[in-house]
This record gives structure tokens, C-alpha cells and sequence, in this order.
């Protein structure tokens, strides 16, 4: 049961995903939460930085798409200024809006990666849904109420794992 919260891969932060490995892969979509995976979740607009990362997934004709749990005024607001589509109030880590994204790309699941920040919502569904998952390492310290629950319930879920020998990685 618990294998199902173990990303395929974990990463510190989006800009250790490279353009030019995803390509060697065969990746050709790139499905991400927004919320502490690409920017603090309290943060409005994109940094310079995500700017330049989704450039240059651009550059090599990687398509990205974000799915989000949050509502669209926040995704919208997010996502419109950039030109990136979007699903928004997802329900993850219900497949729907997975295999909802891979549809809207003109992609296999095999060609796309899910990037996200939390075990339980992100890493859940994109391997419910047939993914290559990717954990981040939240890009904020702090969280709303519902995500310092899942907060707690991933620790425990990590140690577990790493009690079984599953997780060969530190936080």
C-alpha cells in the first residue's frame, strides 16, 4: 500500500528537471502542481526563474500543463499572464484530471511526467493515474490547514518506507 506515496524520482526543486533529459525519455508533456512546487503557495505570479525553466522546456518542444487542487481564481491568475493551460479544483489524487491533462496535451501517459510537492495528493495520483511522478521539496516552509495535515501524515508515511528500506533518500 505504501509503495503507491513513492515517487519514481525525487528532486530538490523543478530546476534540477532538465529539458534535455526529459527529451532523452521521450517526454513530450510535463504535468505539474503550482502550489509549493513551482512557487510558495501564497505567492501570485511566477518568478523569474520558473519563467526561464518553462522557457526552456519550451525550447525542446515540452509541452507543460498544470493541475491544481486550488481554485481557478488562484490558478487562472497564475497560469493566464504565462500562457499555460490548466486544470483547476483537480481533486487530486483522483485520476480524472490526470488523464484529463494527457488528452488536452495530444499525449500518451508513457510520454508524460508529474511534478509535485506533497505525497499524498501529487505522488498518489500521478502513480494512480500511470505516471512517472517527481517529488519536489516544497518550495515554502509554511502550508495552508489542509496541507499541514497531509504534512503529518507524510512524515509518517516516509518513515514507514524508510523502516521497509523503500526510501533511499533523506529529507
Amino acid at each position: 500500500m505504501y509503495t503507491n506515496f513513492l515517487p519514481d524520482e525525487y528532486v530538490k526543486n523543478v530546476f534540477h528537471i532538465r529539458p534535455e533529459k526529459l527529451v532523452e525519455r521521450g517526454v513530450k508533456g510535463i504535468i505539474t502542481d503550482l502550489d509549493n512546487t513551482l512557487v510558495e503557495w501564497d505567492r501570485p505570479g511566477a518568478t523569474a526563474e520558473i519563467i526561464e525553466w518553462l522557457a526552456s522546456m519550451n525550447e525542446v518542444g515540452i509541452q507543460v500543463m498544470i493541475v491544481s487542487n486550488n481554485n481557478n481564481t488562484r490558478v487562472k491568475a497564475f497560469c493566464d499572464p504565462l500562457g499555460i493551460p490548466f486544470i483547476c479544483e483537480a481533486r487530486k489524487p483522483l485520476r480524472k484530471s490526470f488523464n484529463k491533462a494527457i488528452t488536452t496535451m495530444g499525449i500518451q501517459k508513457e510520454q508524460a511526467v508529474f511534478i509535485g510537492d506533497q505525497m499524498m495528493t501529487d505522488i498518489l495520483g500521478g502513480n494512480r493515474a500511470g505516471l512517472h511522478t517527481i517529488l519536489v521539496v516544497p518550495v515554502a516552509n509554511s502550508d495552508g490547514f489542509i496541507t499541514k495535515f497531509n504534512r503529518m501524515m507524510e512524515r509518517r508515511i516516509m518513515a514507514n518506507l524508510k523502516r521497509k528500506g523503500l526510501l533511499k533518500w533523506e529529507e
